[in-house]
């Protein structure tokens, strides 16, 4: 599918105003072929060079999927990020597209208070959480954070987090 325009995607007016105000008017390469197969609320794996627009596939996915009611409720979205920067990065590509809608995020990371980001969980109860793995595994292991409502999991820079892992053997 080509596409000229981000005007060409179903999504919501809220969005697509809000990526106007930014001035991007026409999408990537990337998010012409995974936008509309994620929209759907599909599974996607996507392979891009850095800087070409991958972010954005996931949060105007993610927000457009709130906005239509899909998806709904605290800690309904999981994004793994395997650094704290590039967790930090994807939180500021949120907030800035998220401002006016009307979605929370918290960002679990290590090297943070852990007990400022418990009392964020509880207080806030933010609907999307962008963290790293051994953060989010330690709450989670300690019954701090609860992903029974999850409803997206996104797995940002998946084969850096997996080479990080060592050798990976798959049985079949």
């Amino acid at each position: 599918m080509h596409t000229t325009s981000f005007k060409d995607f179903l999504m919501k007016e809220e969005l697509l105003s809000k990526i106007a105000s930014f001035d991007f008017e026409h999408p990537s390469e990337v998010q012409q072929q995974c936008l509309p197969i994620s929209l759907l609320g599909l599974d996607i794996l996507c392979q891009a060079k850095a800087g070409m627009g991958k972010t954005a596939v996931f949060v105007l996915t993610i927000l457009n999927r709130f906005l239509e009611g899909n998806i709904k409720g605290e800690n309904s979205v999981l994004i793994l990020a395997h650094t704290r920067e590039l967790a930090f990065q994807i939180n500021k590509v949120f907030m800035s597209f998220a401002k006016g809608i009307n979605v929370s995020t918290i960002l679990i990371i290590g090297g943070e208070k852990e007990q400022d980001q418990i009392n964020k969980i509880k207080n806030e109860k933010p609907n999307i959480i962008i963290g790293t793995p051994g953060r989010i595994l330690h709450l989670v292991k300690k019954k701090e954070l609860n992903l029974n409502n999850n409803q997206v999991f996104v797995i940002d820079e998946c084969d850096k987090m997996l080479s990080a892992l060592g050798k990976i053997i798959i049985y079949i």
